[in-house]
């Protein structure tokens, strides 16, 4: 009913309105406030974007507890074969080759744990679709990145127990019990 009547106009109309069905005289505040459709969505915006650093920070930390999880299975794996390291250091594999060796283990391992979360996401959203009568989307992109920083993790935090194994002496490997 009130085409082109400016926004700014039109809150003034409903302000005065208000004012005079609240019996407020000219020197006293209003009682009331008047929410415009850009103020909700401004207020959703920003209780979108804590959401999103809220997610991004419980993430983060997610992210290290499971890379220094890896490192400690990593290191336990070096102890548990730093006989094999001594052979195979004995037999003529190079530093590089051993840092490689476990640099591809921790890889191998949290990108089959990337994957396999990934599965299980994929489930629940199509449980999601069955129960609840929802569409849910999966992003591809954001799908394979999620496998990638999976991968990275393990490098980055593989990187320790694959350097100790690469520098262990091949006598003392061989000796270790």
């Amino acid at each position: 009913p009130y085409e082109g009547v400016p926004q700014a106009e039109a809150l003034s109309q409903v302000e005065a309105v208000m004012r005079i069905r609240h019996g407020l005289t000219l020197d006293e505040a209003d009682d009331f406030d008047v929410i415009t459709q850009d103020a909700a969505l401004q207020v959703w915006n920003q209780v979108s974007q804590a959401t999103l650093l809220g997610l991004i920070v419980i993430s983060s930390i997610a992210l290290m507890v499971g890379g220094i999880g890896v490192m400690a299975i990593m290191m336990v794996s070096v102890t548990a074969r730093t006989r094999e390291i001594g052979v195979r250091k004995a037999l003529g594999a190079t530093r590089r080759d051993i840092l490689l060796q476990f640099l591809v283990e921790a890889a191998t391992l949290t990108g089959l744990g990337g994957l396999l979360g990934i599965l299980v996401g994929l489930a629940m959203g199509r449980l999601a679709t069955v129960l609840l009568n929802i569409q849910v989307d999966t992003p591809t992109g954001l799908t394979a990145i999620a496998v990638v920083v999976s991968v990275g993790i393990g490098l980055v935090f593989g990187v320790v127990p694959a350097r100790r194994a690469a520098r262990l002496d091949p006598i003392e490997a061989l000796r270790y019990e």
